[in-house]
Formats: structure tokens, C-alpha cells, sequence
């Protein structure tokens, strides 16, 4: 099945001034897959992303990007891969088309009109390609920077952080096109903060300190994770939290509204820590299935303590 891997990295890693950003990372997707790729900042992400598409070329590591070596063979790598980065980077004095049709002709397109033409139309955007760049909400915005993207017809899209500073019903729509170009065979690796996107991924990788700590499914990382949860609900949640907080067998407590999430990574001592509390007939304890943030806190705690 390695013919079907458009991804295919092993023992990635960049320093930059001495300090390692990555540090021994593998990374493997597969074609039409939507693989999450989730960590806190400058946890090295986007050294990562950089370092796929030919931008970087790592200290360490080898393989190949839709079957291209990434260090010999950067060059074609870019020309097949869709990059949107965290910053809108379009002329602003530029309309919707103009940008549109300078991306085409940078990557020299052919019939670059016809290509504008439906590029437009896939992404909603026919009514609105004479409006200046500019003048977008930041949901427009990000479907401009995607219809960039696709425009060259790729292999690869690589998205850092695409949905940042954009409204839940752009986010979904955002979503909604990544899903049906995922259909069309089209190979996605995007970065997000978001627990939600995270949950309509194929698969999902998360880094922390520039390691990878876990990958697979939302299913897998949750149900592999080994942390027993606890929801609580009680009059005064915060002094709860503090009091729950100081308690050994707890390793996390997680406001959720008014509900906290008490979790612990040994199931039989959180039972022991949490039995005192759950006598008090003011608070309602009912076991719970550990969450996406749940588990992410629980990584990086984990991994904090082993570099120290």
C-alpha cells in the first residue's frame, strides 16, 4: 500500500540557532485522506509543513512528497502542492479575478481564463470577482486564498491554520469544500487549534515541543489514550476545580461551562481521589469518555515532564 502514500517522512528534524524546532518526526498520508495535523504554537507545525513542500530543508530525516525526494527534488514538490499559509498574502488593491488570474499565470496555467472561470464558480465566488481583496471579511478572505490554491490543479493541499480569525459558519463551509475536493482524490494535510476540525479529519497527528506524541484516527488517539474521565457539576465549580486540582490520583481538571472534566491517567487512583467528592450529595459525578482535549492536555503534560 506504499504506492498509495502521498506523504511518506521519517526522522524530520530542523534547529533553528541551536534550538530544535522538530525533532524526529514521521509523517505518512494517504491519497484522498484529510489527515489533522494539531499541536499549541510553536510546537512546529508549520516547520514541518515547510519542510514537505520544499521550503525548508530539514537537518534530518528522509522521504518523499507525492513521490518526490524532499531534498533533491523540492522544486517539483512545489509545483504540485496547494500551500495556504496563516497570513493572507493576496494584493489587496487587486480584485477577487485579478489575483486570481496573476496566481494563474505564475503558475502558468493553460487556458488560464477557463480555469479563473470555474475556479470561481467552485468556490462561490463568481459574484463577488470584481470586489477588491481588500474589502473581504475574513470568510471571504479564506476562500480566495483556497481557490489560489487549487488553481494549478495539485496533488497536495497543505493548510496552516486556514480557519484562524474566522467566523464558525465560514469554518464550516471552509470544511465543507475541503471534504468534497478530499472526494475528488485531492490529498490534504491541514493545521488547526480547533477540536472540532480535528473531528472531521481522516486521521490526525499531534505535536508538541516538536515531537510527535500520537496519530490515527479521532477513535484510536481517544480510545488508546488510557485516561478514565470523570464530568462533575456542583454549586461552586471553581473552588471545586482548585480543590480537585491539589488532589493526588488527579492529573487534570478541565472547566467545560459548568461542568469540570476530571481526569486521571491511572483509572484506579483517580477512583480513590475522586471517592471522597463523589459522597458529597451537592455534586453529580457520572463517568464520561475522555475528549480530543482531553487527551491533548494529558500528551503534552506528559511530555513537559519527561523533558524536564
Amino acid at each position: 500500500m506504499t504506492g498509495d502514500l502521498v506523504i511518506d517522512v521519517t526522522g524530520l528534524s530542523k534547529s533553528f540557532g541551536g534550538r530544535p524546532v522538530v525533532r524526529d518526526v514521521d509523517i505518512q498520508v494517504r491519497r484522498g485522506e484529510i489527515c489533522g495535523f494539531l499541536g499549541p504554537n510553536g510546537s512546529g507545525k508549520t516547520t514541518t509543513i515547510r519542510m514537505l513542500c520544499g521550503l525548508l530543508t530539514p537537518d534530518a530525516g528522509e522521504g518523499t512528497c507525492l513521490g518526490y525526494d524532499i531534498r533533491r527534488e523540492a522544486p517539483r514538490i512545489k509545483r504540485e502542492v496547494g500551500y495556504m499559509t496563516q497570513k493572507f498574502s493576496f494584493y489587496e488593491d487587486l480584485s477577487i479575478r485579478e489575483n486570481l488570474d496573476f496566481v494563474a499565470r505564475v503558475y502558468g496555467v493553460p487556458e488560464r481564463g477557463r480555469v479563473v472561470d470555474e475556479t470561481l464558480e467552485r468556490l462561490g465566488l463568481t459574484g463577488r470577482q470584481k470586489q477588491l481583496a481588500g474589502a473581504l471579511s475574513g470568510g471571504w478572505k479564506q476562500r480566495l486564498a483556497l481557490a489560489a490554491c487549487i488553481l494549478h490543479s495539485p496533488r497536495l493541499l497543505l493548510l496552516d491554520e486556514p480557519t484562524a480569525g474566522v467566523d464558525p459558519k465560514a469554518r464550516r463551509e471552509f470544511w465543507d469544500q475541503i471534504h468534497r475536493l478530499a472526494a475528488d482524490g485531492l490529498t490534504v494535510l491541514v493545521s488547526t487549534h480547533y477540536m472540532d476540525e480535528a473531528e472531521r479529519c481522516h486521521e490526525i497527528a499531534y505535536i508538541a515541543y516538536g515531537r510527535l506524541l500520537v496519530r490515527g484516527s479521532v477513535d484510536s488517539v481517544v480510545r488508546e489514550s488510557g485516561i478514565a474521565t470523570w464530568e462533575v457539576t456542583g454549586t461552586d465549580p471553581v473552588a471545586l476545580a482548585r480543590s480537585l486540582e491539589n488532589t493526588p490520583g488527579i492529573d487534570m481538571v478541565v472547566p467545560f461551562g459548568t461542568t469540570l472534566h476530571v481526569s486521571g491517567l491511572d483509572a484506579a487512583a483517580l477512583d480513590a481521589a475522586t471517592a471522597p467528592f463523589r459522597a458529597d450529595p451537592s455534586l453529580h459525578w457520572t463517568p464520561a469518555e475522555a475528549g480530543l482535549e482531553d487527551v491533548f492536555i494529558a500528551l503534552m503534560m506528559r511530555t513537559r515532564d519527561e523533558l524536564q
